[in-house]
């Protein structure tokens, strides 16, 4: 492969990571929101509060699946460059429908827990994309 080559493959593989990280960081912000909803449900909010945290928590899952065809493209892209290896990340379900119909504290419990986890995992797949552009821009400039 040519220099300009690999040059070209990295900027696709940067900019492949970049699009994720938007992805990533829009499921970030909702599962946050859902999260402090989530809060508020569980000290007694109503419907209101759990249809406003269940809102946040479809949208959050509409930008974790983009977020996942973002890191496929992404995974794509860094196998057109020798020695990167693969990434990946794995985010469960919500437990929505459980809270829907079991609209109690420890339906509430449990989706709040899972938000969290889906948060950690966010947050871990953030760093780990960051880190490999980063990785990728280092390698453009040799």
């Amino acid at each position: 492969m040519t220099e300009e080559r690999r040059r070209q493959e990295i900027n696709e593989a940067v900019r492949a990571g970049e699009k994720t990280l938007v992805s990533l960081r829009a499921a970030q912000s909702k599962l946050a929101s859902a999260r402090n909803w989530g809060i508020w449900d569980m000290l007694g909010g109503g419907l209101i509060t759990s249809m406003i945290k269940h809102s946040r928590i479809d949208d959050a899952s509409s930008y974790l699946e983009s977020a996942r065809t973002d890191l496929k493209i992404f995974q794509r892209e860094l196998k057109d460059i020798s020695d990167f290896s693969e990434l990946g990340i794995d985010v469960g379900g919500f437990l929505s429908f459980a809270d829907l119909f079991l609209d109690g504290i420890i339906a509430d419990w449990m989706v709040q827990r899972k938000i969290d986890e889906a948060i950690k995992q966010v947050d871990s797949g953030i760093m780990r994309v960051e880190s490999m552009i980063s990785r990728l821009k280092a390698r453009r400039g040799v």
